[in-house]
């Protein structure tokens, strides 16, 4: 079982005003995949941030959670912290208690000191069966395929190959123009659609 490290950030007043941050402390020290428990007032401080460096270097810890604010406002920021720590970034995982729990559950201690437990509680199976990622690069073709061969196809490839890409129309009938190949006239002025 690989060793885990839980962080929780009391956000201020954020998440530890709803949240009851030793109560959820104490649950997660009972885990057991995890072998390290921290709270913090700011995580995302650059003192924070040190402080969960230091824990995993100390703790040897080989998956980290930081239960805070949402990933979409922190998560570079914790995958550089753990990577300068000597942890795979992606074996890394963020808890939304700030968002997902103590903001939905204003006035309610008891339910989002459960819910935030519980979302703890499933962040850590996920990373305890997560495998290391690395980045790779891939190379590019540059050229699209365009399907149907209608009038919104045949524009959509003529503004591609415009752009200086190369370009593949597919149409499952014999010949392309979709509906308008059917018409007679158009309107307003009647011209061939042909």
């Amino acid at each position: 079982m690989p060793r885990i490290g839980v962080f929780v950030c009391h956000c201020g007043n954020n998440i530890a005003g709803t949240v009851n941050i030793p109560q959820v402390v104490e649950a997660v020290k009972a885990m057991p995949a995890v072998a390290f428990v921290d709270d913090n007032k700011y995580t995302c401080s650059e003192p924070g941030q040190a402080s969960v460096r230091e824990a995993i270097i100390e703790n040897q810890l080989e998956r980290v959670i930081i239960a805070s604010c949402s990933p979409r406002m922190h998560e570079g920021t914790f995958r550089r912290t753990v990577a300068a720590a000597g942890v795979n970034p992606y074996l890394m995982e963020m808890v939304n208690l700030r968002e997902q729990c103590s903001w939905v559950h204003a006035g309610h201690k008891a339910a989002a000191t459960a819910k935030a437990i519980d979302l703890i509680k499933m962040a850590v199976a996920k990373v305890a069966r997560s495998e290391p990622l690395f980045p790779s690069q891939v190379g590019l073709t540059k050229r699209a395929l365009v399907i149907g061969g209608g009038v919104a196809g045949i524009q959509a490839a003529l503004d591609i190959a415009d752009g200086g890409y190369e370009v593949v129309l597919v149409e499952r009938e014999p010949t392309i123009g979709g509906r308008m190949a059917q018409l007679d006239k158009t309107f307003p002025t009647l011209d061939c659609a042909a």
